[in-house]
């Protein structure tokens, strides 16, 4: 990237692990951030603490810090092993993808800069594509994530995630893993269009102002301007995506939409707002960091 094709001499294989690996240490640092995100956009009208309606999870900092007075801290990174899973092939895949199909849209024999529309279409096309092998290790965590504080002598749902797996095969079917993908594809087709278009045409355009390198300075100011359109344009899908995940009373995702709508009004939409920017945000900066780092040191420039 002054965009996310390869510009040194990388290969498929080399870039699929730069981005898997930055995409999974993002992943861990940033988990709590998504834990927060899930449960504000889990909790509904209804789910107060008690009869005077007050929302037991209050903003990003409040909800972190009552999962870890009820749970302990390490439920702060409930669901990091499919969500490591899923970097491993949704990150690397999204990423790695990006510049082959960009470049089969433009022609190989295109020079100049590519239009932005696409640079849109091809993360939309590589978003879409690498969610549908990663369904599964999504689901897993989002469910994982969504259990909290159990009364006593209640069993957890899943004791893990390898018994999430198999329990959601046995119960539910094999065809469950892939429960959600709908809003699912399309949450995460937009949000990667948005994260990788905004990240490529933004770093571009920071390279052209006089002073500015192909440095961390630029690297983060991108990573942030990535995760912001990211959630802007993607909160609403990320909401019925998570609610259709953790809770499988929903028919299908118009059924979730309307529900939501009619309950809870377009707000709730866009639940969870701040601590998604905040996750998204941080997630942006420290993935493509440690990405342009890791493509550096396989390009000899480290």
């Amino acid at each position: 990237m002054a965009d996310l094709k390869p510009q040194m001499d990388i290969s498929f294989a080399e870039i699929f692990l730069c981005s898997a690996l930055a995409a999974c240490f993002a992943e861990f640092c940033t988990l709590p951030l998504d834990i927060a995100k899930v449960r504000l956009q889990l909790q509904k009208k209804a789910v107060t603490v008690d009869a005077v309606g007050i929302p037991k999870y209050r903003g990003l900092l409040g909800t972190i810090a009552t999962i870890a007075r009820e749970e302990g801290l390490p439920a702060l990174w409930k669901g990091i092993i499919p969500g490591l899973q899923r970097q491993c092939i949704y990150g690397g895949l999204r990423i790695s993808l990006y510049g082959p199909v960009k470049t089969y849209l433009v022609g190989g024999e295109f020079i100049g800069d590519i239009p932005l529309y696409h640079k849109i279409l091809a993360a939309f096309l590589t978003g879409a594509i690498a969610i549908l092998v990663a369904n599964p290790t999504d689901l897993v965590k989002v469910r994982l994530q969504a259990e909290g504080k159990l009364p006593a002598g209640v069993p957890r749902r899943y004791s893990g995630a390898l018994d999430a797996y198999t329990t959601i095969v046995k119960q539910e079917g094999l065809g469950a893993l892939w429960t959600g993908l709908g809003p699912n594809v399309a949450r995460n087709a937009i949000i990667n269009a948005a994260e990788l278009a905004s990240y490529d045409q933004v770093k571009q355009m920071i390279l052209k102002i006089p002073g500015f390198m192909d440095n961390v300075l630029t690297h983060l100011l991108a990573g942030l301007g990535a995760g912001f359109f990211a959630v802007c344009i993607g909160s609403p899908v990320d909401v019925v995506k998570s609610r259709m995940m953790g809770d499988s009373t929903y028919k299908n995702t118009l059924d979730c939409f309307i529900k939501t709508l009619k309950s809870e009004g377009f707000l709730a939409f866009y639940k969870g707002f701040f601590p998604n920017f905040g996750r998204l945000g941080a997630w942006n900066v420290i993935m493509f960091l440690t990405f342009e780092r890791a493509k550096n040191f396989f390009g000899g420039e480290a």
